[in-house]
C-alpha cells in the first residue's frame, strides 16, 4: 500500500471542524436540557400512586428507547411536515434527540428516586410538608445527586449521537469531516483528526462532570 499521510488539507479546514464540534455540543446541551425535563416528569410519573401515570411513563420509555435514533430523526425531519408541522433541520434534530434522551433519563431518574431512603420522605411528611413540597425540596436534590454519574454518561452518549445529525445535513463535526474527506480524499487524516476532537471533547466533559460530583455531597 503506497499511502503517505498528509494532514495539510485537513488543517486547512480545521476551523470548520471546530465549528462543527461547537454545533454538536450545542445541540447536545439543548437536547439534554429538554430531555432532563421530560425525564424528570416521566420518572416522577413512573413512581406515582396513579396507575395511568405509571402506564404512560412506561409506554414513553418502551416506545422511544426501542427505536433507533436515526429513525426518530428522519421521522421528525421528513414525516412531521406531512402532518403540517414544519421544523428546520436544527429544530427537528434537537427535538428528536431530546425525546430520545428523555426516555433514557427517565430510567436514570427513576433509579435515583428509588434510592432515596423512605425514612427521609417520612421525616419530611411528618413535619407537615405536602407531597409536592417533599418531592421538590427533599427528594429531587437527593435524587439528582445520586443520578449525577449516570446523567453524565447519558450526556456524553448524546453528544456522540449528535453525529447522526449529519444524515439531515446539519453541519456538525461528522458532516464537516465527511465533506473534507470527499473534497480531499484524505480519509485517514480526516477521520483521525475528527476522532481526536470527539475524544478530547468527551474527556473535557467527563472532567467537568467529575468536578460537579465532587462539589455536591453524596447522600
Amino acid at each position: 500500500m503506497d499511502y503517505s499521510l498528509h494532514f495539510g488539507a485537513v488543517w486547512a479546514s480545521f476551523d470548520k471542524l471546530l465549528l462543527g464540534l461547537a454545533i454538536g455540543l450545542g445541540l447536545a446541551v439543548v437536547a439534554v436540557a429538554i430531555g432532563t425535563v421530560l425525564g424528570l416528569l416521566a420518572a416522577f410519573a413512573s413512581v406515582a400512586p396513579y396507575r395511568m401515570l405509571r402506564s404512560l411513563a412506561a409506554l414513553y420509555v418502551s416506545l422511544i428507547r426501542n427505536l433507533p435514533l436515526l429513525v426518530l430523526v428522519l421521522l421528525a425531519y421528513f414525516a412531521l411536515p406531512q402532518a403540517g408541522i414544519t421544523l428546520d433541520k436544527y429544530q427537528s434534530f434537537t427535538g428528536a434527540l431530546a425525546l430520545y434522551s428523555g426516555a433514557y433519563l427517565t430510567e436514570v431518574f427513576r433509579a435515583g428516586l428509588i434510592s432515596v431512603p423512605k425514612g427521609v420522605i417520612e421525616a419530611a411528611r411528618s413535619i407537615g410538608l405536602t407531597r409536592l413540597q417533599t418531592n421538590v425540596s427533599v427528594v429531587a436534590p437527593i435524587m439528582l445527586r445520586n443520578a449525577l454519574p449516570s446523567l453524565g454518561n447519558t450526556f456524553i452518549g448524546m453528544f456522540k449521537d449528535s453525529s447522526i445529525a449529519a444524515a439531515i445535513a446539519v453541519p456538525e463535526l461528522t458532516f464537516e469531516a465527511r465533506k473534507i474527506n470527499v473534497d480531499t480524499f484524505r480519509v485517514i487524516e480526516t477521520w483521525t483528526v475528527a476522532s481526536g476532537l470527539y475524544i478530547a471533547a468527551c474527556v473535557v466533559i467527563a472532567m467537568l462532570l467529575r468536578g460537579m460530583e465532587r462539589r455536591f455531597p453524596k447522600f
